[in-house]
C-alpha cells in the first residue's frame, strides 16, 4: 500500500462526559496517532454545539504541538468566512514559528454551525468589505507567504516563520479545485460529506489538470471493528440529513432536529429536508484497507484524512488503531 493515513478529530463529547474530558481525549489521541504512524492530525471547527468541543482549532494546535514530537498538526479547517484573513495568517505564522515544518492550515468555506452562531461570529463585520471567499483566500495566501525583504511599507503577518504552514483548501466542487490550483494550495476533497464517486472523479481530475499534475487528499469517514457486524452496530445510529434551501446555502446535518433548527434560525421558508445515506467505509481493517486501496488505484489518491464518527471513546480509539496497525503490518 502506497498511501498515507492522516486523522481528523472533532473532539466529540460522549454521553455523560465533560468538554474537558473530550479535549484531553483529543490530546491523547494525537499522541497515539503519532505512535501509530498517522502523518497528520487535524482539528475541526464547530460552533454552538454540546456534542463537539472544538470551536477553535488554533488553540488546540498550540496545545498539541507542545506535547507531541513530529506529527504534523493543523486545522481541518478554519472557517474563513468568519474571520479576518490577516488574523488567520498571524495565527498560523505564529504556530509555524513555534513548530517549524509541522503546521498545516486547512481552510473551509462552510460556517461550521447553524445561522445563530454564524451571526454571532460575524457581529460587527462589514460583509460587503470582506469580498468573496476566493478573494478572502487570496488575501490569506498573500500573508502566509514570505514578503520581500526590506520594504517597511508592506503589511506583513508577523512573526515570519522559517518554514510557513502548508496550505490546504477543503471542498467538494470543481470551483474549489480550480481555486486551490490557482493559488498553489493542496485540495482536500470532502468525501466524508459527499462520497459520490462521479463527483469525486470530476473534482480530482479538475484539480490534477489545473495544478499541473498535483494530487488531492481525500477525507473519508471510516469505522473499523473486529467484525463486519460490530462495525454495523457502531454506525447504526449515524444519520445524515441534507437541507436544500431555495436561493440559499444548503447544509448536511446529523438529525432532523438540527435540520429544523437550521431553517428556523436562518428564517428560511422554501426548503426541503432529505435523509441521505452516510458516506463511509466500514468493516474490518482488511476490508476497509481493500476499499481504500481501490480508491487509491482508481483515482490516484496518495493520502486519506480519516474521520471516525463514533463518540464512544474505546470504540473510536480501537477503530483508528486497527486501521493504522493493520496497515503498518501489511505495508
Amino acid at each position: 500500500m502506497s498511501y498515507r493515513l492522516s486523522l481528523l478529530d472533532k473532539s466529540p463529547i460522549a454521553d455523560g462526559e465533560t468538554a474537558s474530558h473530550a479535549l484531553h481525549r483529543t490530546l491523547q489521541l494525537a499522541q497515539q496517532a503519532e505512535a501509530w504512524g498517522y502523518h497528520r492530525f487535524w482539528l475541526a471547527e464547530h460552533h454552538n454545539t454540546d456534542r463537539l468541543a472544538s470551536p477553535s482549532p488554533e488553540l488546540l494546535i498550540a496545545w498539541i504541538i507542545g506535547q507531541t514530537q513530529h506529527i504534523r498538526v493543523g486545522s481541518g479547517g478554519v472557517m474563513l468566512q468568519h474571520y479576518s484573513p490577516y488574523k488567520v495568517a498571524e495565527n498560523f505564522n505564529l504556530l509555524a514559528s513555534l513548530a517549524p515544518g509541522r503546521i498545516d492550515v486547512g481552510v473551509g468555506k462552510a460556517p461550521g454551525g447553524l445561522p445563530l452562531s454564524t451571526r454571532a461570529l460575524q457581529l460587527g463585520v462589514h460583509l460587503q468589505e470582506k469580498g468573496s471567499f476566493a478573494e478572502q483566500l487570496t488575501l490569506l495566501d498573500s500573508w502566509l507567504q514570505v514578503p520581500p525583504v526590506g520594504d517597511e511599507e508592506i503589511l506583513r503577518a508577523t512573526p515570519q516563520p522559517p518554514r510557513p504552514a502548508n496550505r490546504f483548501l477543503l471542498g467538494a466542487s470543481e470551483e474549489s479545485a480550480k481555486l486551490a490550483a490557482e493559488l498553489g494550495w493542496q485540495l482536500v476533497f470532502a468525501a466524508h460529506h459527499n462520497g459520490d464517486p462521479q463527483l469525486m472523479e470530476k473534482v480530482l481530475n479538475s484539480y490534477r489538470q489545473h495544478s499541473n499534475g498535483q494530487r488531492a487528499l481525500v477525507a473519508v469517514q471510516v469505522v473499523v471493528a473486529d467484525s463486519p457486524a460490530e462495525a454495523d452496530l457502531l454506525v447504526d445510529n449515524l444519520r445524515v440529513y441534507h437541507v436544500n434551501v431555495k436561493d440559499g446555502p444548503s447544509v448536511n446535518v446529523g438529525s432532523v432536529e438540527q435540520a429544523e433548527r437550521y431553517v428556523r434560525q436562518g428564517g428560511y421558508t422554501d426548503y426541503v429536508i432529505e435523509p441521505r445515506t452516510p458516506s463511509l467505509l466500514k468493516g474490518t481493517a482488511a476490508q476497509v484497507h481493500a476499499k481504500l486501496d481501490a480508491l487509491h488505484q482508481n483515482f490516484g489518491i496518495e493520502e486519506f484524512v480519516i474521520d471516525t464518527p463514533v463518540a464512544e471513546e474505546q470504540a473510536r480509539v480501537k477503530s483508528l488503531e486497527l486501521l493504522a496497525t493493520h496497515r503498518l503490518v501489511t505495508a
